[in-house]
Protein backbone atom coordinates (compact mmCIF):
# COMPACT_ATOMS: atom_id res chain seq x y z
CA UNK A 1 0.00 0.00 0.00
CA UNK A 2 0.96 3.62 -0.51
CA UNK A 3 0.08 5.27 2.82
CA UNK A 4 0.11 8.99 3.57
CA UNK A 5 0.06 9.95 7.26
CA UNK A 6 -0.70 13.60 8.01
CA UNK A 7 -0.13 15.43 11.29
CA UNK A 8 -0.01 19.14 12.06
CA UNK A 9 2.70 18.52 14.67
CA UNK A 10 6.28 18.27 13.48
CA UNK A 11 7.47 14.69 12.89
CA UNK A 12 10.45 14.58 15.25
CA UNK A 13 8.89 15.53 18.58
CA UNK A 14 8.59 14.03 22.03
CA UNK A 15 4.89 13.95 22.84
CA UNK A 16 2.58 10.98 22.50
CA UNK A 17 1.01 11.79 19.14
CA UNK A 18 4.36 12.42 17.44
CA UNK A 19 5.94 9.29 18.92
CA UNK A 20 2.96 7.21 17.78
CA UNK A 21 3.12 8.70 14.27
CA UNK A 22 6.82 7.91 14.00
CA UNK A 23 6.46 4.38 15.38
CA UNK A 24 3.53 3.58 13.10
CA UNK A 25 5.12 5.06 9.97
CA UNK A 26 8.42 3.24 10.49
CA UNK A 27 6.62 -0.01 11.35
CA UNK A 28 4.57 0.19 8.16
CA UNK A 29 7.73 0.91 6.15
CA UNK A 30 9.45 -2.15 7.65
CA UNK A 31 6.46 -4.21 6.55
CA UNK A 32 7.07 -3.20 2.94
CA UNK A 33 4.61 -0.32 2.45
CA UNK A 34 5.43 2.98 0.75
CA UNK A 35 4.94 5.51 3.55
CA UNK A 36 4.99 9.29 3.50
CA UNK A 37 4.43 11.54 6.51
CA UNK A 38 3.27 15.10 5.93
CA UNK A 39 3.86 17.21 9.04
CA UNK A 40 4.58 20.72 10.19
CA UNK A 41 8.19 21.81 9.73
CA UNK A 42 10.24 22.18 12.90
CA UNK A 43 12.58 24.45 10.89
CA UNK A 44 9.90 26.82 9.65
CA UNK A 45 10.74 26.31 5.98
CA UNK A 46 9.59 23.24 4.02
CA UNK A 47 12.00 20.34 3.46
CA UNK A 48 12.09 16.67 2.48
CA UNK A 49 13.99 13.83 4.13
CA UNK A 50 14.13 10.05 4.22
CA UNK A 51 13.87 8.92 7.87
CA UNK A 52 14.23 5.20 8.58
CA UNK A 53 12.45 4.23 5.39
CA UNK A 54 9.76 6.92 5.70
CA UNK A 55 9.46 9.83 3.26
CA UNK A 56 9.06 12.99 5.33
CA UNK A 57 7.39 16.00 3.72
CA UNK A 58 7.79 18.87 6.18
CA UNK A 59 5.31 21.64 5.41
CA UNK A 60 6.12 25.32 5.94
CA UNK A 61 5.04 26.17 9.49
CA UNK A 62 4.96 29.04 11.95
CA UNK A 63 6.35 28.41 15.42
CA UNK A 64 3.82 29.14 18.18
CA UNK A 65 6.36 29.01 20.99
CA UNK A 66 4.66 32.04 22.55
CA UNK A 67 1.76 29.69 23.34
CA UNK A 68 3.69 26.45 23.75
CA UNK A 69 7.33 25.55 22.95
CA UNK A 70 6.33 22.50 20.89
CA UNK A 71 3.52 24.11 18.86
CA UNK A 72 3.70 24.79 15.12
CA UNK A 73 1.05 26.04 12.71
CA UNK A 74 1.40 24.71 9.14
CA UNK A 75 1.01 27.58 6.66
CA UNK A 76 -1.03 27.35 3.46
CA UNK A 77 -2.16 23.78 4.32
CA UNK A 78 -4.59 23.46 1.39
CA UNK A 79 -1.87 24.20 -1.16
CA UNK A 80 0.48 21.78 0.58
CA UNK A 81 -2.16 19.04 0.76
CA UNK A 82 -2.99 19.26 -2.93
CA UNK A 83 0.68 19.25 -3.93
CA UNK A 84 1.55 16.27 -1.73
CA UNK A 85 -1.43 14.16 -2.82
CA UNK A 86 -0.79 14.81 -6.50
CA UNK A 87 2.89 13.90 -6.15
CA UNK A 88 2.56 10.81 -3.91
CA UNK A 89 -0.74 9.30 -5.13
CA UNK A 90 -1.57 7.42 -1.90
CA UNK A 91 -3.99 4.52 -1.68
CA UNK A 92 -5.11 5.78 1.72
CA UNK A 93 -4.67 8.89 3.86
CA UNK A 94 -4.40 8.61 7.65
CA UNK A 95 -4.81 11.86 9.61
CA UNK A 96 -3.65 12.28 13.20
CA UNK A 97 -5.69 15.34 14.12
CA UNK A 98 -8.38 17.72 12.93
CA UNK A 99 -6.11 20.76 12.86
CA UNK A 100 -5.46 22.73 9.64
CA UNK A 101 -3.16 20.30 7.82
CA UNK A 102 -5.31 17.27 8.70
CA UNK A 103 -8.48 19.06 7.63
CA UNK A 104 -6.89 20.19 4.35
CA UNK A 105 -5.79 16.61 3.62
CA UNK A 106 -9.33 15.34 4.20
CA UNK A 107 -10.86 17.92 1.85
CA UNK A 108 -8.30 17.31 -0.90
CA UNK A 109 -8.36 13.50 -0.56
CA UNK A 110 -12.15 13.29 -0.75
CA UNK A 111 -12.13 15.31 -3.98
CA UNK A 112 -9.71 12.75 -5.40
CA UNK A 113 -11.71 9.74 -4.20
CA UNK A 114 -8.98 8.59 -1.80
CA UNK A 115 -10.00 6.57 1.26
CA UNK A 116 -9.52 8.22 4.63
CA UNK A 117 -8.94 7.03 8.18
CA UNK A 118 -8.02 8.96 11.28
CA UNK A 119 -6.73 8.49 14.79
CA UNK A 120 -8.10 10.87 17.39
CA UNK A 121 -5.65 11.85 20.15
CA UNK A 122 -7.77 14.83 21.26
CA UNK A 123 -10.14 15.66 24.07
CA UNK A 124 -11.19 19.18 25.10
CA UNK A 125 -9.45 18.86 28.46
CA UNK A 126 -6.09 18.79 26.65
CA UNK A 127 -6.53 22.49 25.85
CA UNK A 128 -8.63 23.59 28.83
CA UNK A 129 -5.64 24.65 30.92
CA UNK A 130 -4.73 27.22 28.26
CA UNK A 131 -8.20 28.71 27.75
CA UNK A 132 -9.31 31.38 30.26
CA UNK A 133 -12.67 31.02 32.02
CA UNK A 134 -13.20 27.38 30.96
CA UNK A 135 -14.73 26.37 34.34
CA UNK A 136 -17.49 28.96 33.83
CA UNK A 137 -18.35 27.86 30.30
CA UNK A 138 -17.38 24.16 30.38
CA UNK A 139 -20.51 22.76 28.64
CA UNK A 140 -20.28 25.31 25.81
CA UNK A 141 -16.51 24.86 25.59
CA UNK A 142 -16.84 21.06 25.30
CA UNK A 143 -19.61 21.33 22.69
CA UNK A 144 -17.63 23.72 20.49
CA UNK A 145 -14.39 21.75 20.63
CA UNK A 146 -16.03 18.37 20.01
CA UNK A 147 -17.95 19.90 17.08
CA UNK A 148 -14.65 21.17 15.69
CA UNK A 149 -13.24 17.63 15.79
CA UNK A 150 -16.40 15.96 14.44
CA UNK A 151 -16.60 18.35 11.49
CA UNK A 152 -13.42 16.71 10.18
CA UNK A 153 -13.68 13.15 11.48
CA UNK A 154 -17.24 12.67 10.22
CA UNK A 155 -15.81 12.78 6.67
CA UNK A 156 -13.60 9.71 7.24
CA UNK A 157 -14.23 6.10 6.26
CA UNK A 158 -13.04 4.75 9.63
CA UNK A 159 -11.73 6.14 12.91
CA UNK A 160 -9.33 4.72 15.48
CA UNK A 161 -9.07 5.76 19.11
CA UNK A 162 -6.16 4.74 21.38
CA UNK A 163 -8.26 3.04 24.07
CA UNK A 164 -11.72 1.62 24.72
CA UNK A 165 -12.49 4.69 26.82
CA UNK A 166 -11.44 6.99 23.96
CA UNK A 167 -13.56 5.04 21.46
CA UNK A 168 -16.64 5.23 23.69
CA UNK A 169 -16.05 8.93 24.18
CA UNK A 170 -16.07 9.51 20.42
CA UNK A 171 -19.24 7.47 19.96
CA UNK A 172 -20.89 9.40 22.79
CA UNK A 173 -20.20 12.77 21.18
CA UNK A 174 -21.72 11.53 17.93
CA UNK A 175 -18.82 10.70 15.60
CA UNK A 176 -20.52 9.01 12.62
CA UNK A 177 -17.92 6.68 11.04
CA UNK A 178 -17.18 3.34 12.75
CA UNK A 179 -14.76 3.79 15.66
CA UNK A 180 -12.21 1.10 16.60
CA UNK A 181 -10.09 1.05 19.77
CA UNK A 182 -6.47 0.52 18.71
CA UNK A 183 -3.66 1.22 21.15
CA UNK A 184 -0.80 3.51 20.19
CA UNK A 185 1.50 0.64 21.13
CA UNK A 186 4.99 0.47 22.56
CA UNK A 187 8.24 -0.81 21.07
CA UNK A 188 8.93 -3.75 23.38
CA UNK A 189 12.29 -4.36 21.69
CA UNK A 190 13.43 -0.99 23.02
CA UNK A 191 11.37 -0.72 26.19
CA UNK A 192 11.80 -3.95 28.13
CA UNK A 193 12.62 -5.23 31.59
CA UNK A 194 16.41 -5.34 31.87
CA UNK A 195 17.79 -6.45 35.26
CA UNK A 196 21.34 -6.02 33.94
CA UNK A 197 21.03 -2.22 33.93
CA UNK A 198 23.49 -0.56 36.33
CA UNK A 199 20.93 1.27 38.45
CA UNK A 200 23.50 3.19 40.48
CA UNK A 201 25.25 4.57 37.38
CA UNK A 202 22.03 5.66 35.71
CA UNK A 203 20.67 7.23 38.88
CA UNK A 204 23.88 9.16 39.37
CA UNK A 205 23.82 10.36 35.74
CA UNK A 206 20.43 12.03 36.21
CA UNK A 207 20.81 13.25 39.78
CA UNK A 208 18.53 10.61 41.28
CA UNK A 209 19.18 9.89 44.94
CA UNK A 210 20.81 6.49 45.33
CA UNK A 211 19.13 5.73 48.65
CA UNK A 212 15.58 7.00 48.15
CA UNK A 213 12.45 5.33 46.80
CA UNK A 214 11.96 7.06 43.49
CA UNK A 215 8.73 7.92 41.66
CA UNK A 216 9.33 9.05 38.08
CA UNK A 217 7.16 11.03 35.66
CA UNK A 218 8.18 11.22 31.99
CA UNK A 219 6.43 13.39 29.43
CA UNK A 220 5.40 16.93 28.57
CA UNK A 221 5.70 19.12 31.65
CA UNK A 222 2.41 20.90 31.01
CA UNK A 223 -0.44 22.01 33.22
CA UNK A 224 -2.90 19.28 32.21
CA UNK A 225 -0.45 16.63 33.50
CA UNK A 226 -1.28 17.79 37.06
CA UNK A 227 2.24 17.34 38.38
CA UNK A 228 1.39 19.89 41.04
CA UNK A 229 -0.73 17.22 42.75
CA UNK A 230 2.25 14.89 43.22
CA UNK A 231 4.56 17.72 44.24
CA UNK A 232 2.12 18.77 46.95
CA UNK A 233 1.66 15.13 47.98
CA UNK A 234 5.42 14.85 48.48
CA UNK A 235 5.27 17.92 50.70
CA UNK A 236 2.34 16.48 52.63
CA UNK A 237 4.21 13.24 53.32
CA UNK A 238 7.29 15.03 54.69
CA UNK A 239 9.42 11.90 54.22
CA UNK A 240 13.11 11.95 53.39
CA UNK A 241 13.04 8.45 51.89
CA UNK A 242 10.88 9.45 48.89
CA UNK A 243 11.98 11.39 45.81
CA UNK A 244 9.83 12.52 42.87
CA UNK A 245 11.61 12.88 39.51
CA UNK A 246 10.13 14.93 36.67
CA UNK A 247 11.70 14.10 33.29
CA UNK A 248 10.87 16.28 30.30
CA UNK A 249 10.28 19.87 29.29
CA UNK A 250 7.15 21.91 28.78
CA UNK A 251 5.27 25.14 29.34
CA UNK A 252 4.64 24.49 33.05
CA UNK A 253 8.18 23.64 34.09
CA UNK A 254 9.09 27.10 35.39
CA UNK A 255 5.92 27.44 37.48
CA UNK A 256 6.36 23.94 38.92
CA UNK A 257 9.97 24.70 39.86
CA UNK A 258 8.72 27.80 41.63
CA UNK A 259 6.15 25.69 43.50
CA UNK A 260 8.90 23.29 44.59
CA UNK A 261 10.95 26.19 45.92
CA UNK A 262 7.95 27.67 47.76
CA UNK A 263 7.30 24.33 49.45
CA UNK A 264 10.98 23.80 50.28
CA UNK A 265 11.11 20.49 48.38
CA UNK A 266 14.29 21.01 46.35
CA UNK A 267 15.88 17.90 47.88
CA UNK A 268 12.85 15.69 47.26
CA UNK A 269 11.60 16.86 43.85
CA UNK A 270 14.11 16.88 41.00
CA UNK A 271 13.75 18.07 37.40
CA UNK A 272 15.98 16.15 34.99
CA UNK A 273 15.06 18.05 31.83
CA UNK A 274 14.79 16.24 28.51
CA UNK A 275 15.73 12.55 28.47
CA UNK A 276 16.99 11.20 25.10
CA UNK A 277 15.04 8.22 23.85
CA UNK A 278 18.25 6.19 23.89
CA UNK A 279 18.56 6.73 27.67
CA UNK A 280 14.92 6.34 28.62
CA UNK A 281 14.70 2.51 28.81
CA UNK A 282 17.73 2.33 31.12
CA UNK A 283 16.39 5.17 33.26
CA UNK A 284 13.01 3.45 33.58
CA UNK A 285 14.78 0.27 34.65
CA UNK A 286 16.65 2.26 37.31
CA UNK A 287 13.75 3.84 39.20
CA UNK A 288 11.26 2.20 41.54
CA UNK A 289 7.80 3.40 40.45
CA UNK A 290 6.26 5.33 37.59
CA UNK A 291 3.75 8.11 38.16
CA UNK A 292 1.12 9.60 35.82
CA UNK A 293 -1.19 12.09 37.60
CA UNK A 294 -2.80 13.47 34.41
CA UNK A 295 -6.59 13.69 34.15
CA UNK A 296 -6.64 13.98 30.34
CA UNK A 297 -5.05 10.79 29.02
CA UNK A 298 -6.72 8.86 26.22
CA UNK A 299 -4.00 6.25 26.73
CA UNK A 300 -0.53 7.49 27.93
CA UNK A 301 2.43 6.21 25.93
CA UNK A 302 4.82 7.06 28.75
CA UNK A 303 2.85 4.73 31.00
CA UNK A 304 3.06 1.97 28.38
CA UNK A 305 6.84 2.42 28.22
CA UNK A 306 7.14 2.18 32.00
CA UNK A 307 4.95 -0.93 32.10
CA UNK A 308 7.10 -2.56 29.40
CA UNK A 309 10.07 -2.00 31.76
CA UNK A 310 8.15 -3.80 34.55
CA UNK A 311 7.57 -0.78 36.77
CA UNK A 312 4.88 -0.57 39.46
CA UNK A 313 2.46 2.21 38.52
CA UNK A 314 0.84 5.12 40.37
CA UNK A 315 -1.78 6.84 38.20
CA UNK A 316 -4.84 9.03 38.51
CA UNK A 317 -8.13 7.14 38.29
CA UNK A 318 -9.15 9.18 35.25
CA UNK A 319 -10.17 8.67 31.60
CA UNK A 320 -8.23 5.72 30.11
CA UNK A 321 -5.55 5.20 32.77
CA UNK A 322 -7.63 2.57 34.62
CA UNK A 323 -7.42 0.45 31.46
CA UNK A 324 -3.68 0.20 32.10
CA UNK A 325 -3.52 -0.08 35.87
CA UNK A 326 -5.51 -2.25 38.26
CA UNK A 327 -5.39 -1.35 41.94
CA UNK A 328 -3.24 -3.86 43.84
CA UNK A 329 -2.46 -5.51 40.48
CA UNK A 330 0.30 -3.61 38.72
CA UNK A 331 0.01 -0.51 40.89
CA UNK A 332 -2.37 1.89 42.57
CA UNK A 333 -4.87 4.50 41.40
CA UNK A 334 -5.60 7.69 43.31
CA UNK A 335 -8.60 10.01 43.09
CA UNK A 336 -7.90 12.70 40.46
CA UNK A 337 -6.61 16.01 41.92
CA UNK A 338 -6.81 14.55 45.44
CA UNK A 339 -3.51 15.42 47.13
CA UNK A 340 -4.33 13.45 50.28
CA UNK A 341 -5.17 10.30 48.32
CA UNK A 342 -2.08 10.66 46.13
CA UNK A 343 0.06 10.94 49.26
CA UNK A 344 -1.64 7.89 50.80
CA UNK A 345 -0.94 5.81 47.68
CA UNK A 346 2.66 6.99 47.46
CA UNK A 347 3.25 6.00 51.08
CA UNK A 348 1.59 2.62 50.56
CA UNK A 349 3.81 1.83 47.59
CA UNK A 350 6.95 3.14 49.25
CA UNK A 351 6.32 1.13 52.43
CA UNK A 352 5.94 -2.21 50.66
CA UNK A 353 8.93 -2.82 48.36
CA UNK A 354 8.31 -6.54 48.69
CA UNK A 355 5.28 -6.05 46.42
CA UNK A 356 7.16 -4.29 43.63
CA UNK A 357 8.34 -7.44 41.76
CA UNK A 358 4.78 -8.82 41.54
CA UNK A 359 3.46 -5.45 40.40
CA UNK A 360 6.20 -5.22 37.77
CA UNK A 361 5.37 -8.71 36.51
CA UNK A 362 1.70 -7.69 36.27
CA UNK A 363 2.72 -4.63 34.22
CA UNK A 364 4.64 -6.89 31.82
CA UNK A 365 1.61 -9.14 31.43
CA UNK A 366 -0.72 -6.22 30.72
CA UNK A 367 1.58 -4.72 28.11
CA UNK A 368 1.49 -7.67 25.72
CA UNK A 369 -1.58 -6.54 23.68
CA UNK A 370 0.12 -3.14 23.22
CA UNK A 371 3.21 -4.57 21.47
CA UNK A 372 4.02 -2.29 18.51
CA UNK A 373 4.13 -5.13 15.97
CA UNK A 374 0.55 -6.05 16.87
CA UNK A 375 -0.58 -2.44 16.55
CA UNK A 376 0.98 -2.02 13.10
CA UNK A 377 -0.86 -5.15 11.91
CA UNK A 378 -4.13 -3.79 13.29
CA UNK A 379 -3.69 -0.56 11.34
CA UNK A 380 -2.90 -2.54 8.20
CA UNK A 381 -6.21 -4.35 8.67
CA UNK A 382 -7.99 -1.02 9.23
CA UNK A 383 -6.57 0.34 5.97
CA UNK A 384 -7.54 -2.78 4.01
CA UNK A 385 -11.08 -2.73 5.35
CA UNK A 386 -11.42 0.97 4.50
CA UNK A 387 -10.22 0.31 0.95
CA UNK A 388 -12.87 -2.35 0.27
CA UNK A 389 -15.83 -0.45 1.79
Amino acid sequence: MRILIAASSNYIAFHGQAIFTMNLAEGLARNGHEVMVAAGSDRGHPYREQVNGVQLEAVRALSLKVIHPDSYLPLFPSIAARRILDAFHPDIVHIQDHYPLGRAMVVAARRRGIRLVGTNHFMPDNLAAYVPLVPRIKPLYNFVLWHWMREVFDRLDAVAAPSRTAAEMMKKVGVRPPVFPISCGVDTNLFRFDPSVDRLTWRARYGIDLNRKVFLFVGRVDREKRLDVIIRAVGLLDRDDIQFMIAGNGAARASLMTLVQELGLEERVHFTGFIPNSDLPSLLNSIDMFCMPSEAELLSMASLQAMACARPMLVADAVALPELVTADGNGLLFHPSDIDDAARCMALLADHPERWPAMGAASLERIQPHCLENIVHRYEDLYRNALVR
